[in-house]
């Protein structure tokens, strides 16, 4: 209806988006900066606390990407569009027309960068990694939905799946296609202003529909390759040309100078957070909050169901702390490190060399701020050519892992859906914001951001506290496993000492390792699990060719669960002979009967262990969680 209307009468529809963001800015922005501010501390607190070794996925996970891989993809999905578009034109503008600061003066450069370097800093990645956190958590943890509905699972349990999810994840879709069209709005005038710029295109609202609609083509052909070809290899790519672009201004502008303002910079930045998180302008009123700081952080919110998502999907199987220090810091550091380079020598070439032509021009229009800076250098048409296909492909990379976001948050948090549901996302994405462009410009676009994002970050504050209470209950559980220092279970050490050696330094094949679990674990399993029925207990086994697994209901959220798994493991090469080394030419493996909790693997074997032995040890691990259940209360 709202995109209806914004069609059938644009004018009227720019005109309440004008009005609805004055009225958010004027009665909602300290609630904006309570909740960004609530945010940063949580996410440090997580990141630095005794939760920090907690998985995103089982105890026995390991990481799906590598760190450069990684780093790559959230960058490009967290940022990308964003830098290009304000890389050069924000520390210019914040020259020209600081908060306090005279204009255009040595105070306004340092002003100009430490409000930059906030805008773009923690905060923004803070917002990010605290909604990856909870969705991450929960799915890879606890096997609830990959979607928002879940964080909420502490609170209201399986109401989760009911009406209250429904609204909760509905809240998140809004939020993401206005969030996502808002950055294509950029992505479509930047390539249309640097198009315009270089070879005459003309520059309206018209051309920049139709190359957003150009892009979501493509996007659609990257949609079609998956996760792992098209989003992953675009974002390497990227994150590559993103280097180059960045070592090329750096060595041709005023190197020294740079280096030393990046210092400067984030000393000023580091020692004025506190009060620029805070700073709501009362005693001095402006309407320069609202235009920056304010939809700043409705600009992270609202992008903050996607870019969180997307993260959680791709950060299976980090600890908390690790993923705290990747999100939070390595890419603040580069987003703070670019802002520094292409600010501060835009800024330098007006301020100190007279470049007029750079300052009028990004008051005309911010969109051609970076070709019109990049005309001051070598190559300058080679160079401009190169940012122009990184803002594309940074445009491609948005709508594509928007789409497949929203098309997760649409279904349940499933992965696995059809091609056409993912395609059909993709195209709806470009055409809000391309309808959004028609009614009001990047004015609409970013009015609908703040709006969109007021509902979902009570949602976020709620489900932080749903996090905190997890994490902790998580504790309880830990320290219940440690409550002793004894053996996990009592092994026999009655057998001759020759046979237990032959044990230790055997590595069984699969048949040998299933046979025993056949024999041994299966029985043993079994017969507790008739002893926890026959003392009224809700218990059941599950077997297959590969696992045994104990399931003893207690009280809903918390049951225990006990099972052995058949593990494939690569031989230690210190356990090899000379003779066996030098005729291993692949990778020797052997098989363990290890055991896992609901939490995961808990990296101990079985193999060899009498049924009497693993009996003990099922009672020993249900001991130590019924003390955990203990501590809950």
């Amino acid at each position: 209806m709202l995109l209806l209307f914004a069609v059938i009468m644009p004018e009227t529809a720019e005109s309440l988006f004008s009005t609805m963001q004055s009225s958010v800015v004027e009665n909602g922005s300290w609630f904006y900066v309570f909740t960004v501010a609530t945010i940063l501390i949580f996410v440090v607190y997580i990141g630095f606390s005794e939760y920090g070794e907690i998985r995103l996925g089982p105890d026995h996970a390991k990481p799906e990407f590598t760190i450069l891989t990684w780093l790559s993809m959230l960058f490009a999905a967290g940022m990308g569009i964003g830098l290009m578009f304000f890389g050069v034109a924000e520390p210019l503008m914040h020259f020209m027309a600081p908060p306090t600061a005279e204009a255009n003066s040595v105070e306004a450069v340092k002003e100009a960068m430490r409000t930059t370097f906030f805008h773009w800093g923690l905060h923004a990645w803070a917002i990010y990694a605290v909604v990856a956190l909870v969705l991450g958590y929960y799915a890879f943890r606890h096997q609830l939905p990959l979607t928002l509905r879940s964080t909420l699972y502490p609170l209201i349990g399986d109401k989760i799946y009911g009406w209250q999810g429904h609204v909760v994840d509905v809240l998140a879709v809004t939020a993401t296609i206005f969030g996502i069209s808002t950055s294509l709005g950029f992505g479509a005038s930047q390539i249309n202003a640097g198009l315009s710029y270089a070879f005459g295109m003309p520059n309206t609202t018209f051309t920049q529909m139709a190359l957003m609609m150009f892009v979501v083509g493509l996007a659609i052909i990257s949609v079609m390759t998956g996760l792992d070809k098209g989003i992953r290899r675009l974002s390497e790519t990227n994150m590559i040309l993103a280097v180059v672009l960045l070592v090329f201004i750096l060595v041709l502008g005023p190197t020294v100078f740079l280096l030393q303002a990046y210092l400067q910079n984030t000393g000023a930045y580091v020692s004025d957070i506190i009060r620029n998180t805070f700073n709501l302008f009362a005693y001095e009123k402006t309407d320069w909050i609202g235009g920056w700081t304010i939809f700043y952080w409705g600009w992270w919110l609202a992008w903050a169901p996607f870019v969180g998502l997307f993260i959680a999907r791709i950060s299976f199987g980090r600890t908390l702390r690790e993923f705290v220090l990747g999100v939070l810091l390595i890419p603040t550091a580069f987003t703070l490190f670019w802002m520094t380079i292409f600010g501060n020598a835009a800024i330098d070439m007006v301020f100190s060399e007279g470049f007029d032509k750079l300052a009028t021009m990004v008051k005309d229009d911010t969109s051609v701020a970076l070709f019109v800076f990049l005309e001051h250098f070598p190559f300058s048409g080679f160079i401009s050519i190169i940012a122009l296909l990184m803002v594309m492909v940074f445009f491609v990379t948005s709508c594509d892992s928007g789409a497949m976001v929203v098309d997760m948050l649409c279904s349940h948090g499933r992965n696995d859906t059809p091609l056409w549901q993912r395609v059909y996302w993709a195209v709806g994405v470009g055409l809000v914001g391309a309808i959004l462009l028609y009614a009001g410009g990047l004015n609409a676009l970013q009015t609908m951001t703040i709006v969109a994002a007021l509902p979902f970050s009570i949602i976020l504050l709620v489900a932080m506290y749903g996090l905190l209470k997890s994490l902790r209950i998580e504790k309880h559980k830990r320290d219940s496993l440690a409550i002793t220092a004894m053996q996990t279970a009592v092994v026999e050490h009655d057998k001759p000492w020759k046979e237990r050696l032959g044990e230790i330094v055997t590595f069984p094949d699969e048949k040998k390792v299933s046979g025993y679990m056949l024999r041994v674990v299966y029985p043993a399993l079994h017969e507790v699990c008739e002893e926890f029925k026959r003392r009224q207990y809700d218990a059941s086994l599950q077997s297959s060719d590969t696992h045994v697994e104990l399931t003893v209901l207690v009280n809903g959220q918390n049951d225990f669960t006990y099972a052995v798994y058949l593990t494939a493991t690569q031989q230690p090469d210190s356990t090899l002979t000379n003779e066996t080394a030098e005729e291993a030419s692949a990778i020797q493996t052997y098989y363990r009967a290890e055991v896992h909790l609901s939490e995961g693997g808990q990296d101990y074997d079985l193999m060899g262990w009498s049924k009497d032995g693993v009996i003990n040890d099922v009672l020993d691990q249900f001991q130590k969680h019924q003390h955990f259940l203990h501590l809950l209360n």
